[in-house]
């Protein structure tokens, strides 16, 4: 972000559907600390939520900004749809606002998969980042510069589901790993041909799952480095064009 000091510490938070996890980050997007996680509250209201973020940073060191990696349709901060976290209570919900009201500093939310993909990519030609945990992510970066609002998994990849439903968690636990990975050879096979992307990311907690060899421009990445993407947010000016800060008063 323009005129944002080179020397600061961000918290950068990544909302799952299962867990939240949290850490320290230096402008270098270097982790400070290890990083800590909560179960995600059910309901996951937003007032839940931000409940449970307060609870799993409060012993947390000082920082300047938030970052927040969201498992949904963002726009400005903004929540338009949250379909992995089973309540509508979320449409249009303001959480930069709100979250930056209930821990005084200024935040920026986006997708999760966006801040996983600024985590981790190098930043040469099309760089496609998806998250297989308890649904599917998708991102896309070129040239390390961020292509927002891209949700893939609410996309029929058959008549009766979509990729949401077709790979994630619910999936795996009721076909078992075996079919499973055919399923998600059959989702690269699809990605691989529609997008040519040069390289592909894959994250979230169920890519330890994949049995099948990969291409040589496909690699596994962890949690940790995705979450490296919440300092990218505040120190990169094409960031700061695609998303809002909420600062606080």
């Amino acid at each position: 972000m323009k005129n944002t000091p080179t020397k600061v510490k961000v918290l950068s938070i990544d909302i799952g559907g299962s867990h939240i996890k949290a850490t320290i980050l230096n402008e270098k997007g270097e982790l400070k600390m290890d990083y800590d996680k909560i179960v995600t509250p059910a309901p996951a209201s937003p007032e839940n939520l931000i409940k449970a973020i307060k609870t799993l940073v409060k012993d947390f060191p000082a920082y300047d900004y938030i970052s927040v990696g969201f498992p949904g349709y963002v726009k400005a901060g903004v929540i338009k749809t949250a379909p992995n976290l089973g309540t509508k209570l979320w449409a249009d919900f303001d959480l930069s606002k709100k979250l930056s009201e209930a821990l005084g500093k200024p935040s920026k939310v986006v997708n999760d998969a966006d801040m996983q993909g600024l985590g981790v990519v190098d930043g040469k030609g099309l760089e496609m980042v998806i998250t297989l945990g308890t649904g599917f992510g998708t991102a896309f970066l070129m040239d390390g510069h961020l292509l927002p609002h891209l949700e893939l998994s609410q996309l029929p990849i058959k008549t009766d589901r979509n990729y949401d439903e077709y790979i994630g968690e619910k999936a795996l636990e009721k076909y078992g790993k075996e079919r499973w990975n055919k399923r998600m050879q059959k989702v690269f096979e699809i990605l691989k041909t529609v997008f040519n992307y040069d390289t592909l990311y894959i994250g979230g907690g169920n890519s330890d799952k994949l049995t099948f060899k990969l291409d040589k421009n496909m690699r596994i990445v962890t949690n940790a480095d995705g979450i490296k993407g919440g300092s990218r947010l505040w120190l990169s000016d094409a960031e700061s064009r695609i998303t809002k800060a909420t600062p606080t008063k």
